[in-house]
């Protein structure tokens, strides 16, 4: 059958990768490179950055609908069988970037500044976690593994030019318009949980966006810890300030090293005045 061979195709297996090895490490080396050539090839932003966006968007969803079809799907010679795996369900945390992308790509205005701010901070911040800290996102399976990578790696890439090129404003407001973005999706999350447990999906399904949701054990690192100690609809403020703050600081950094960057660059103008 056509399309089980397919199927089996897209399954295809691999050694699972381990953090810091050559397939974490070069996935993550690409990410940044792609970031800065991005800089470097397009640095007209405001002509080229919405594009950009949501060319980065697609592609993300591409290999989302990908993922989706992998994990619903499996052929075993003779049928193929469909069994969707809820809590693969793409709404979480790392998700948003694919849905804020695309609208970004798609909007002007107001809107559309609130959606880039949020890919250069909350979406940099989830990013750089996953890079960093990969933990259980790897598998046996090849596609996923790219995928994984595609869709976190991404994150760094698009945040790197937004805020590198100047399209997304160094300046403490920008977290401001970010904000918004991120209670809304946290706002999804929150009701996806809630209809979930309405319907009884819980019964059978793992289903926990955002891991938020108060009818499951706890799972998110630190955050786990509060829901222990905090009445549900307390540490959901809680969860939303402890990432506005964790976006903050990546708009910080970026901020500290354009000042740095600006200072050398003052300075070796001045030296090369002097002489």
């Amino acid at each position: 059958m056509f399309w089980g061979e397919v199927l089996n195709f897209l399954d295809s297996s691999m050694t699972t990768p381990t953090s810091y090895g050559v397939f974490h490490l070069v996935s993550f080396a690409l990410s940044i490179l792609i970031g800065v050539w991005l800089c470097i090839r397009f640095k007209d932003s405001e002509r080229y950055a919405k594009r950009i966006v949501l060319i980065t968007a697609i592609i993300v969803t591409v290999f989302e609908i990908y993922k989706q079809i992998n994990y619903t799907f499996t052929y075993d010679g003779t049928a193929i069988t469909a069994d969707y795996q809820w809590y693969a369900f793409p709404w979480q945390f790392c998700s948003t970037p694919m849905y804020v992308g695309l609208l970004a790509g798609l909007t002007r205005g107001k809107v559309h500044e609130s959606l880039c701010a949020y890919l250069a901070t909350f979406a940099v911040f989830a990013g750089v976690c996953v890079m960093f800290y990969p933990n259980d996102v790897f598998i046996s399976t090849i596609g996923i593994n790219i995928q994984t990578m595609i869709c976190h790696g991404s994150m760094l890439s698009i945040g790197i030019y937004l805020l590198a090129s100047g399209y997304v404003k160094l300046e403490h407001k920008t977290i401001l318009k970010a904000v918004p973005v991120f209670a809304i999706a946290v706002a999804v999350a929150v009701v996806l949980n809630e209809l979930a447990h309405a319907t009884g999906l819980l019964a059978t399904e793992d289903f926990n966006m955002f891991f938020v949701s108060p009818y499951c054990d706890p799972h998110l690192p630190v955050y786990s810890i509060v829901q222990q100690h905090v009445a549900f609809p307390w540490c959901l403020i809680l969860y939303i300030l402890g990432f506005s703050v964790a976006a903050y600081l990546m708009l910080l950094i970026a901020m500290g090293v354009k000042a740095i960057v600006n200072t050398r660059a003052a300075n070796k103008k001045q030296e090369i005045t002097i002489k």
